[in-house]
């Protein structure tokens, strides 16, 4: 259930793609969400026509290897499982994608059950509820 986005400064899809499969794998593994629930939108930016800005907010010096990562997922989570989720996405984007650490940047966004539609202008998540 969780919708991610990742923009990068990369033009090579199997870098994004390694980019994208850490973020997964690190939603399975740190809180648990199913294997095959996996939706995402990957965007490369080739730093010519299109960039990435960044600074050293907090003491984080950021460069040109910046991944920006946005997830959207239902409330639930503690902060210590979001806190094992952002550490486990920067190890995964590192080992899979060659991220730094220090340049892998999330963000959660968390709703409610009735603002999900997987298709059918219906709220599955509502009409399980109430079935």
């Amino acid at each position: 259930m969780p919708f991610v986005r990742i923009d990068a400064l990369t033009t090579d899809p199997a870098r994004l793609d390694a980019l994208g499969r850490a973020v997964h794998d690190a939603l399975t593994q740190a809180i648990g969400i199913p294997s095959d629930d996996c939706f995402q939108v990957l965007t490369g930016h080739d730093g010519a026509s299109s960039t990435l800005r960044h600074g050293s907010y907090l003491g984080e010096h950021r460069d040109d290897g910046v991944v920006y990562v946005a997830i959207t997922m239902r409330s639930g989570r503690t902060p210590a499982q979001k806190q094992a989720l952002y550490r486990r996405i920067a190890e995964l984007a590192h080992e899979y994608g060659g991220a730094e650490p220090r340049n892998v940047f999330v963000t959660v966004t968390e709703n409610a059950s009735a603002d999900w539609s997987f298709g059918h202008g219906e709220a599955q998540y509502v009409t399980a509820a109430t079935a």
